[in-house]
């Protein structure tokens, strides 16, 4: 029985990033071996343990063949015969096919490591055409890895085009899709996620409400960037700027799906893109499964983000209907999340990166006004029923107007 550290551990180790999980694979060994040796089954297709005192994953050695459409429709094989080199022939990419002994010995059989060092991402085999979620890892990889300078390989990026030509994508399920989108949200710039997909063609089936944004223009006036998806991109990286919140940078992705369905004969304004935006985010959300938080925050940021930027020049009454909408007097932190959604749409243009938008200043301030207009103080006073709600508005209203006049 031998053990090897594989995988992203390694490839993390050797970029000098912290390593925060390790993987195991064990060559040589039976399930009936690691039971005797204390280890933990957690495996249902094939077998994986955990160690009974570091909870880490321990994987038998194993190949794997594929057998029907889609990436579940894989045979395994584990046994001992199996070499740590053909277990590490099924993995993506070169840079997550190396293995390292416990004395720190890099096995490197595909190249991983001079990958690692030209900072490209390279498939191990033709293998890869065989799972489309290696579409949505290499794509999610790239952004990870962006801020260290790492691409894609023009020949890979050439076989993730042939499985989507071959259909291959057209397999993926909502949960898993939902899964690698989440994650690529959550890196300091997710746009070359979105690069990459489209870059192989997946964009368009796995996405096509944002595929159908490049190549939209918009007022080069107000977008000195024109192009919509680059805008898109633009914001979506800005919102990853501005906050850890992948609520926010969903919203922030989505806000302007509306202009992708402007008829071209009104280009290149998009004169109600935000309603016919809401439509889109929402059948996104459902084809997804997006979790009701998420949709919730992209529909009213899709909705009312053109009341951000027009704050200066909405009159008191319409900046109350909007706290009221968001329901930002009994949700706050709903509020701060709308606003940084729309921080970063208007950070997301070419020459606008580092300008705090003056909006947030005169929101801000009619929202504190109005808030400090609480109901306990008119049940104090007496007020019963539907009157309390009445009264409210009108004094928040007049809280507004002393702060912002217009």
């Amino acid at each position: 029985m031998k053990i090897y550290m594989v995988g992203g551990a390694v490839r993390d180790r050797l970029l000098g990033l912290p390593v925060t999980d390790r993987d195991w694979v064990v060559v040589g060994a039976t399930p009936e071996q690691m039971l005797a040796q204390g280890f933990i089954p957690v495996g249902k297709e094939f077998p994986v343990f955990l160690h009974p005192e570091t909870k880490e994953e321990y994987a038998l050695a194993r190949t794997e063949r594929k057998v029907a459409p889609g990436y579940t429709g894989f045979t395994f094989h584990a046994a001992p015969d199996v070499t740590l080199e053909q277990d590490l022939a099924r993995r993506d990419l070169t840079i997550n096919a190396m293995a390292m002994t416990p004395d720190g010995t890099l096995i490197d059989p595909y190249g991983g490591r001079r990958d690692l060092e030209r900072r490209i991402l390279r498939h191990v085999s033709q293998a890869f055409v065989e799972d489309p979620v290696r579409i949505l890892r290499v794509a999610r990889f790239a952004a990870r890895l962006a801020p260290w300078g790492f691409r894609v390989a023009p020949e890979t990026i050439e076989l993730m085009q042939r499985m989507v030509e071959n259909g291959e994508v057209n397999a993926l399920v909502p949960e898993r899709v939902w899964a690698e989108l989440l994650r690529a949200l959550g890196e300091s710039k997710p746009s070359p996620f979105f690069e990459v997909l489209r870059a192989c063609g997946a964009l368009r089936v796995i996405f096509p409400e944002i595929d159908r944004l490049f190549g939209v223009p918009q007022p080069e006036k107000y977008h000195p960037e024109v192009d919509v998806g680059v805008h898109t991109l633009l914001v979506v990286d800005q919102s990853a700027r501005l906050t850890s919140e992948r609520e926010v940078r969903f919203a922030a992705l989505v806000h302007d799906l509306g202009k992708g369905i402007t008829p071209s004969e009104q280009w290149p304004r998009h004169v109600g893109h935000e309603e016919r935006g809401v439509p889109l985010v929402e059948g996104l959300c459902r084809r997804l499964r997006v979790p009701g938080r998420f949709r919730d925050l992209a529909v009213l940021v899709t909705r009312y983000h053109l009341y951000f930027h027009r704050a200066a020049e909405l009159r008191s009454a319409t900046l109350l209907k909007l706290f009221y909408e968001l329901d930002a007097f009994r949700r706050p932190q709903r509020f701060d999340q709308y606003l940084l959604a729309c921080e970063a749409d208007s950070r997301g243009r070419y020459g606008y990166e580092d300008r705090q938008p003056p909006q947030l200043q005169i929101l801000r301030k009619a929202y504190h006004a109005a808030a400090a207009v609480q109901p306990a103080e008119l049940v104090a006073e007496g007020l019963e029923g539907a009157t309390i709600g009445e009264v409210l508005r009108q004094r928040r209203l007049a809280a507004i107007k002393k702060v912002c006049p217009a």
